[in-house]
């Protein structure tokens, strides 16, 4: 449980906007359901959006810097969206509407609304639906996500789900964080601390909810918020072996996602690469059945694997990593020192890895890109330049500190050049040698902590033909 006072108040220029554009509907029925929309009174309307995008965010307030991202995934960047925050209560000081007086100052938003639901029976509200319904994004403010999992099941639930379907985006901060996971520590009976959950796993203030939503590419997750601030990594620890051991999630693993406060964010897009924000967060790894996890016991964990996201730093959720992490343990309610540091381990090599991966087209984008972070070290990447505008993408992962070095032997038939990119598509490296049949070498070293996604570009210069190029890349 969490509470409302993170919720700031608006610089005196928004709120004297807010005055004027405000437009504020009490619902008699319901006089527990309040409404404010700031902007335009009429919705967008579009065929289509480029969505779904994500934002997890370690505090309640809007992150500026990772909803812009969003909006801008959502719009493709062009037109506007409309947004419709929800909140379980009421700001106590300030601005009645502090995450809509953040959105309005972002670039390609026609509109933001503000729900205030302090009943169950809102989420069937028919106003407070055809608002979610005609909105892009909807944002959960913090506060109480015990409120938020009330819902499940009414109309609200389904009209949020449906904005994400259509190439939307769903986020939320602090509580708003913890309802956006499919398992939700929904803080019912109560908030739970590190040492309490560590000394009893079971204790009667650690209760969930699932079923709720589900996004893609985000499948096993149990999200916190306030981590590090608030230490919060080892009860996040307990959740994961409960839902390892009580079935909550699938495959015998569980995921958590800690989001740190004060600006913190991490953005997901649609094809489930995530950008962290502003603070860290961390991806923390359950993937057996803890060594003991009874009622009235401590718990008893070995090796949770723990991802540090700095700033800049990323994690691809669709082909998730299986290396760059440090490992961390919970002996009879004592966790191991230095919970949110740690030297990752750079062995990257998955256990269906293989030594070599043949280019399947397409796989001319990074979208399309073929699949080489399971690849065991060193290994090879081959595929022929079919035309003189082919290009052929391979993703790969680096840990902190790991160097790649990538030595291509390219055929008399064509002259290609070789280029090493960030998730972004920025160029970081590249070998441009003229001349069919000349190879090409590049290396980079990733200095970020945590690990990072990068794609080999493998391009046609000139000339094309069968004939197959062979990349021998080495990881150190």
């Amino acid at each position: 449980m969490t509470s409302r006072l993170s919720r700031k108040t608006a610089p005196l220029a928004v709120a004297l906007i807010t005055v004027t554009a405000a437009m504020t509907i009490q619902q008699p029925a319901h006089a527990a359901a309040d409404r404010i929309r700031l902007g335009s009174t009429s919705d967008v309307s579009r065929a289509s959006w480029n969505g779904p995008a994500f934002t997890m965010n370690g505090a309640g307030g809007v992150v500026a810097a990772s909803m812009t991202r969003a909006i801008d995934d959502i719009r493709g960047g062009t037109g506007s969206i409309d947004v419709v925050v929800l909140s379980g209560s009421a700001p106590t000081s300030g601005s009645r509407t502090p995450e809509c007086d953040t959105v309005m100052g972002l670039t390609g938003v026609n509109s933001c609304t503000t729900w205030t639901l302090t009943a169950a029976g809102d989420g069937n509200n028919g106003q407070v639906n055809t608002d979610v319904r005609n909105a892009e994004f909807v944002y959960f403010a913090g506060g109480d996500q015990c409120r938020y999992t009330a819902w499940k099941g009414t109309a609200l639930e389904a009209s949020v789900e449906s904005v994400v379907a259509k190439g939307g985006g769903s986020g939320g901060g602090s509580a708003g964080h913890h309802i956006n996971s499919p398992v939700v520590y929904d803080a019912c009976n109560g908030s739970v601390t590190s040492a309490e959950a560590l000394a009893n796993p079971y204790d009667r203030s650690i209760s969930f909810t699932t079923g709720m939503f589900q996004w893609a590419n985000y499948g096993g997750v149990v999200n916190d918020s306030h981590f590090v601030t608030r230490d919060r990594m080892g009860r996040t620890m307990a959740f994961l072996a409960r839902s390892v051991k009580d079935g909550l999630t699938t495959g015998g693993a569980a995921w958590g996602v800690g989001v740190e406060e004060g600006g913190g964010s991490l953005f997901v897009d649609r094809n489930g690469m995530a950008t962290q924000y502003g603070k860290d967060a961390y991806v923390v790894l359950a993937d057996h059945q803890p060594e003991q996890a009874v009622d009235r016991k401590p718990l008893t964990y070995s090796g949770f694997k723990i991802w540090r996201l700095t700033p800049g730093g990323t994690f691809d959720f669709k082909n998730r990593p299986t290396c760059g992490y440090y490992l961390r343990s919970v002996t009879n309610g004592v966790t191991d020192a230095n919970l949110y540091n740690g030297t990752p381990v750079t062995d990257c090599g998955g256990p269906s890895g293989g030594t070599a991966l043949t280019e399947s087209e397409p796989n001319d984008t990074r979208d399309t890109a073929d699949d080489a972070t399971a690849l065991s070290s060193p290994g090879t990447l081959t595929g022929s330049m079919k035309s003189t505008s082919d290009r052929d993408y391979f993703k790969v992962g680096l840990a902190a500190g790991q160097t790649a070095t990538l030595n291509c032997a390219v055929p008399a038939a064509y002259d290609a050049d070789v280029y090493l990119l960030d998730s972004a598509g920025s160029t970081l490296e590249r070998s441009v040698n003229d001349g069919a049949g000349t190879d090409e070498t590049l290396t980079f070293t990733r200095t970020a902590s945590g690990t990072g996604t990068y794609y080999v570009d493998v391009e046609a210069y000139n000339g094309s033909g069968t004939a197959t190029y062979t990349c021998t890349l080495t990881k150190s």
